[in-house]
């Protein structure tokens, strides 16, 4: 292919024809609406606010962009979108260029930053990756651009050798590595000049990434930087930890944690004083535990983020845990739920009394289905309250009360007085204890719908931790509705989603008899999904987090053997006769739908009891 001075949309289009991704007739829509659509990427990147939307406004879009933008698939099936990654592998390979997945932690930010300036780096979607002595590795997004080669040589004075890699991550990656980087690096000099970080200003509202100034705090700078990454990588806790040599910045993105960044040990304590001062803690109190609240912007919503400082051996650790409006609000038709276990949970909230159950382990959800639930019953004409530890995130249509063990307020103490002030349904964030289980069944049975949660790992055992608790198994018998147990299972990557099948040993794994298969004239295979790994989802192959349900309903049979106080296998072998989804069915039903993987459902799930 000879060298162009701009890579076109044409040009893009031949390359993807030859290669089978593209067919005539998408050449030809690509064609007519590139003027369209290239206007509706300038427009939502000056609207959006995000990754120096200022600067690129007035930067050329690349043509990658565009065909990614228009929602083109492979063939015409949706299940193989023509993504942005697809289209530059493709072009890699024409071109005859390395092709290259961006790695922030891999790359020579040093090295980076030295060689190209940071209007240079945007402006022709460049980034130094890596080096030596000799040569250095650059990422572009345009291999064909001869001046933007000789430029380059000129700049390192080495060799260059070219990787090709998509804009968005070029761009991306140059937003982390000049940003929040060169802040933290900033700060070190500055610290070790001996600034005074006792005066920095206090701040809630955070810019948007454009905004700010070069004549800002380097501190300032690098925890909104931090923040907005957060954001980005739809992070739901930051762990900011200190370790002998340096602190290590840790995000948990769907479930799974992450090493994301590093920061020098003279910057940590900067930085988590600045953290201290926006959720409005004591930043001369070091040795206790502190806990504090900050409420800030992430796009168009509004996000709260819960902070918690301990001191640990090595100074002192940060915690913010995320709350997403969008993650926790949402109704009960989107966290997951089977059309029946749906119809099952409408049937308990929809009950004017009775006590309804939400059990598995921290991080599983629990949140998100209670508020659900609550959602779903709040009306003008509902009092609903809940008693929370502390509150999760504010919703207006709840009144909602935070215990506060200092003065006394307590989960029991609380509930107690909430039965005075009229309700009509009741959550209780966690049973904890005797008093509280019995106050709550007690409000159950004087004519409230209670909505509890309980540590256990599957839904027979809330059952019997109620009665171990000290709840008189008749009360329990006749005001339990309901038990919900769940996990959260991570989802193939829709980006580099691939089909396969089960071995017979997964199959045997996951408890499915392939010899009944046969007997039964039914194929002794099973098609699953399984993500290659690309930029989206870190290279993990899976991408977000859906809910795996088990649904117990309490029936006539079930609530003579609660009165009968029976064991959590009794309890399990009649509710497997009435029809009960284990949360391994329920697993292994999202597996044959493609929808999660063989490893996730053996990670969240145990073996069929």
């Amino acid at each position: 292919m000879p060298p162009h001075s701009e890579l076109t949309l044409p040009l893009l289009c031949d390359v993807l024809e030859r290669e089978g991704l593209l067919s005539p007739e998408q050449r030809r829509e690509a064609l007519l609406h590139e003027e369209r659509e290239r206007l509706l990427i300038l427009h939502r990147r000056v609207g959006s606010g995000r990754r120096g939307a200022g600067t690129q406004a007035a930067e050329k879009v690349h043509p990658a962009e565009v065909l990614a933008a228009l929602g083109l698939s492979i063939g015409g099936d949706a299940r193989y979108p023509l993504t942005e990654q697809l289209v530059m592998e493709a072009f890699a390979r024409a071109v005859n260029v390395p092709y290259v997945h961006l790695d922030p932690l891999k790359i020579d930010v040093k090295l980076a930053v030295q060689t190209l300036s940071r209007p240079f780096a945007r402006r022709h979607q460049a980034v130094v990756i890596e080096g030596d002595e000799a040569a250095v590795t650059v990422a572009v997004a345009n291999p064909l651009d001869v001046e933007l080669v000789e430029n380059l040589k000129s700049f390192v004075r080495r060799q260059v050798r070219l990787v090709v890699a998509p804009p968005s991550d070029i761009q991306r990656v140059i937003t982390d590595i000049y940003g929040f980087r060169t802040s933290v690096v900033a700060a070190e000099r500055e610290f070790t000049a001996g600034v005074d970080i006792g005066n920095l200003e206090r701040y809630v509202r955070l810019k948007q990434v454009e905004d700010i100034e070069a004549t800002d705090s380097h501190v300032v700078n690098a925890v909104e930087y931090l923040f907005h990454y957060a954001f980005d990588q739809r992070a739901s806790d930051v762990h900011i930890e200190p370790h002998r040599d340096q602190s290590v910045v840790r995000m948990r993105i769907d479930g799974v944690l992450h090493a994301v960044n590093t920061l020098p040990k003279i910057v940590h304590p900067a930085v988590v004083s600045r953290i201290k001062m926006l959720a409005r803690l004591d930043i001369a109190e070091k040795r206790r535990p502190q806990d504090g609240r900050i409420k800030t912007a992430s796009g168009d919503r509004e996000v709260e983020i819960r902070v918690s400082t301990m001191s640990v051996a090595f100074g002192e650790k940060v915690v913010l845990r995320i709350f997403d409006p969008e993650v926790i609000l949402q109704s009960l038709s989107d966290i997951g739920l089977y059309a029946e276990q749906l119809a099952t949970v409408e049937g308990f909230i929809s009950r004017p009394h009775g006590l309804l159950l939400v059990t598995g382990p921290t991080g599983s959800g629990k949140t998100t289905t209670l508020y659900s639930a609550l959602r779903a019953v709040a009306a003008p004409e509902v009092n609903v309250t809940t008693i929370e530890d502390p509150i999760e995130i504010v919703v207006d249509q709840f009144n909602q009360v935070e215990v506060q063990p200092k003065i006394g307020l307590t989960f029991p103490e609380a509930l107690r007085h909430l039965l005075r002030q009229d309700p009509d349904v009741i959550m209780v964030g966690e049973v904890r204890d005797a008093e509280t289980a019995n106050i709550a069944v007690q409000a159950s049975l004087t004519g409230h719908l209670v909505l509890a949660t309980l540590h256990t790992n599957d839904s027979v055992s809330a059952v019997t931790r109620l009665l171990d608790l000290g709840v008189d198994a008749f009360l329990l018998a006749s005001t339990l509705t309901g038990v919900i147990a769940q996990r959260l299972v991570r989802l193939v990557c829709p980006g580099c989603r691939v089909e396969t099948f089960l071995t017979p040993d997964q199959m045997s794994l996951l408890g499915i008899d392939t010899q009944d298969l046969l007997a039964q004239g039914e194929s002794p295979q099973l098609m699953v999904a399984v993500g290659d790994g690309c930029v989206k989802c870190r290279h993990t192959g899976l991408f977000g987090r859906s809910g795996v349900f088990e649904v117990l309903a309490i029936d006539d049979k079930l609530r003579k053997l609660v009165s009968t106080r029976a064991g959590a296998k009794d309890l399990l072998r009649q509710a497997r006769q009435d029809g009960l989804v284990t949360l391994r069915d329920a697993a292994v039903r999202k597996l044959a739908k493609g929808l999660t993987s063989f490893e996730e459902v053996l990670r969240v799930t145990v073996e069929d009891r």
